[in-house]
């Protein structure tokens, strides 16, 4: 068997837990192990879902743990490493949770595993220089409306129906308490220093910052943000991003 066939048998093989050991693999001896097969399966498996335990602590809080690395398990044999470096390793996890059908009582669940995800991204995100205030201060009044922006590297926005930043909070550094799960919630996710900040947008930022990030002026931005939240307000939200370090350059 050519020998990327046989590296393509052996990768199955070691995240299906029913198949056969690969009859082209041999110990030392030229003799098959099944046993030593299915330890090192074993070990790959459970390596895996110990990487995703570590980028997904509050997940795990929330289900526990015994029904997180049963989900994690599933996964890991559904969606396997295209790459052999593990820190952005569970990129489609929450895509999963969102179609797990034991999680389906958990609604809010996915949203708050995507800020966990965007998390890790933030944190190995490439530097780069950070828009500060002074910059929209030099533009003239009539021109900041047509301004646009280039989003900084570590900057993610997570919308969702429900209060995914206080449900991820308390999960993550605080003790669980009753949660309205009537309030829907935008999380922003940064890395403005040395460090990743998680925050809530205020109304209507989360409508403001997809615009913006995916090419809008600053006066269409504001125009779609305050129409679907009419207590939107511009300049608190432009003095927040630019805090949050969420730019990097005007682009226009």
């Amino acid at each position: 068997m050519p020998l990327h066939d046989s590296q393509a048998v052996f990768a199955k093989a070691l995240l299906d837990p029913d198949a056969e050991m690969p009859d082209d693999i041999r110990g030392r001896d030229g003799q098959k192990s099944e046993k030593r097969f299915s330890v090192y399966r074993n070990n790959v498996t459970v390596s895996l879902v110990e990487a995703l335990v570590a980028t997904f602590p509050a997940t795990v809080r929330i289900v526990g743990e015994e029904f997180f690395r049963a989900a994690a398990s599933i996964y890991v044999r559904q969606d396997p490493p295209k790459s052999p470096v593990l820190i952005s390793y569970g990129t489609g996890f929450p895509d999963f949770l969102q179609t797990f059908e034991p999680a389906r009582g958990l609604p809010y669940l996915p949203d708050v595993a995507r800020i966990e995800m965007a998390w890790v991204e933030a944190y190995h995100a490439a530097d780069r220089p950070i828009l500060q205030a002074d910059a929209i201060a030099a533009i003239a009044p009539e021109a900041l409306g047509d301004i646009r922006f280039k989003v900084h590297s570590s900057t993610h926005i997570i919308r969702s129906s429900y209060p995914i930043v206080t449900i991820w909070t308390m999960n993550r550094s605080g003790e669980p308490r009753p949660v309205d799960m009537s309030i829907s919630e935008s999380a922003l996710v940064t890395r403005p220093a040395m460090d990743v900040e998680v925050r809530n947008l205020p109304q209507g930022g989360g409508t403001f910052l997809h615009e913006l990030a995916n090419g809008a002026t600053l006066g269409e931005a504001a125009e779609r943000a305050a129409a679907s939240h009419p207590q939107f307000d511009l300049a608190g939200n432009i003095s927040g991003l630019l805090e949050a370090g969420v730019f990097s350059r005007i682009l226009s």
